[in-house]
């Protein structure tokens, strides 16, 4: 595929590039930005081109708006931070509105991409549309950019069908996410270890499959731990529980490869000021649920780590929101940051949390900004916004 070097080695002194972001940053109700990591790993392709002199437009999502334009979900607290960032002022502009007058190096952002349904239509022509309304505000002339690699595991007009009628680039970001996955997913250095977190089994099902045969050692602690531990014989008291995926997980745990917790803090509510204590795994009462994995389990979980050469992390081993359950995803984002092994942290709420804990990001190899697209690309599934860059190379 053809990448953001080869566009700027190209020239893009006055020319217009479209790129794709993923600036899908959480908002507090206030609607201030509490972790903009995103936006910042967005920041060094959008300055490399607005560097080059290009004229830059950037299209990107916030949250899922079900009924078309929705203040809450605007972009606007987005585009003031990203101008923050390249130390230049970045316009919003609504959708279906012409381009503001732009000369070389200015750039602009467009609104919530989702405010127009058809964005993330299954109907192909209507996706079509889209992207020739899109074409046709930048020019045909202009480039495409695919940097935000949260979302190149979605069929969307702006991620797939644009690529498909501009000249098409990776951007810096997808680039390094794709060439890390490749690097778990071909010969990685042994011993191998994924830790993996979450709420549901079902949720992280496919990739448990798709690495069991590949990994020496798979940690599992989070909400998705006690339908393992259910499958093991343990009652799980008012704990998180698919029962409906107890048999699988009871296959799944004949390869003697998964670890699970020892030991779980309990509460007797979903609550930052609940009762908790403690316990045995084997001890979990009636109408006391896991909300995080505990300290024995912890100290197993970080030996495991330090004696690993790769590691894959995905999911928080408890409600680390909430003050009494966050030494478990402390501890093991502690011992994964304080190794040598080539670490991957696998987006989504495992990133956040290393912020949230105040852990360093250069502790850990690479940061991914795509938790599902993440889990994706190691089940083997074919990403189509990565596939269609490379169709149209």
């Amino acid at each position: 595929m053809r990448t953001l070097d080869d566009l700027v080695a190209e020239g893009v002194q006055g020319r217009t590039v479209l790129v794709r972001s993923d600036l899908n940053v959480p908002l507090d109700d206030d609607r201030n930005i509490t972790d903009d990591g995103r936006i910042r790993a967005s920041v060094p392709t959008i300055n490399a081109l607005y560097e080059g002199g290009a004229r830059v437009v950037v299209t990107a999502h916030l949250g899922r708006p079900k009924n078309g334009p929705d203040e809450k979900l605007s972009l606007a607290p987005v585009a003031q931070r990203l101008g923050e960032l390249l130390g230049a002022p970045v316009r919003l502009v609504q959708l279906g509105t012409p381009l503001p007058s732009m000369a070389a190096g200015d750039v602009v952002l467009l609104e919530n991409i989702r405010f127009d349904a058809r964005e993330t239509s299954k109907d192909d022509a209507e996706r079509g549309a889209f992207a020739d309304e899109l074409v046709a505000l930048v020019g045909e002339d202009a480039a495409f950019v695919s940097d935000g690699f949260g979302v190149v595991h979605r069929k969307q007009a702006s991620v797939y069908d644009v690529a498909q009628r501009l000249d098409p680039y990776a951007g810096g970001l997808v680039l390094s996410e794709v060439e890390v996955l490749r690097t778990l997913t071909g010969n990685p250095e042994r011993p191998y270890a994924v830790v993996l977190g979450g709420s549901k089994v079902s949720d992280k099902l496919a990739v448990i499959e798709a690495l069991l045969p590949k990994v020496d050692t798979l940690l599992v602690g989070g909400g998705m731990c006690f339908t393992f531990l259910a499958a093991r014989g343990h009652g799980v008291g008012s704990s998180l529980l698919e029962a409906d995926q107890v048999e699988v997980c009871r296959t799944l745990l004949e390869s003697g490869k998964i670890v699970l917790p020892t030991d779980v803090v309990v509460a007797d509510a979903f609550s930052a000021d609940a009762n908790t204590k403690t316990v045995s795994v084997e001890e979990i009462a009636d109408g006391w649920m896991g909300l995080d994995i505990g300290p024995d389990s912890v100290r197993e979980f970080a030996a495991r780590i330090a004696d690993a050469k790769t590691i894959f992390w995905n999911g928080p081993m408890g409600v680390f929101e909430l003050a009494p359950f966050v030494e478990g995803t402390r501890g093991v984002a502690q011992a994964i940051a304080g190794g040598d092994a080539f670490s991957v942290v696998g987006g989504g709420d495992s990133a956040a949390a290393v912020r949230a804990l105040g852990i360093a990001e250069d502790a850990f190899s690479h940061i991914s900004t795509g938790g599902g697209a993440s889990l994706e690309f190691l089940e083997g599934a074919t990403l189509p916004g990565v596939a269609v860059l490379e169709e149209n190379a």
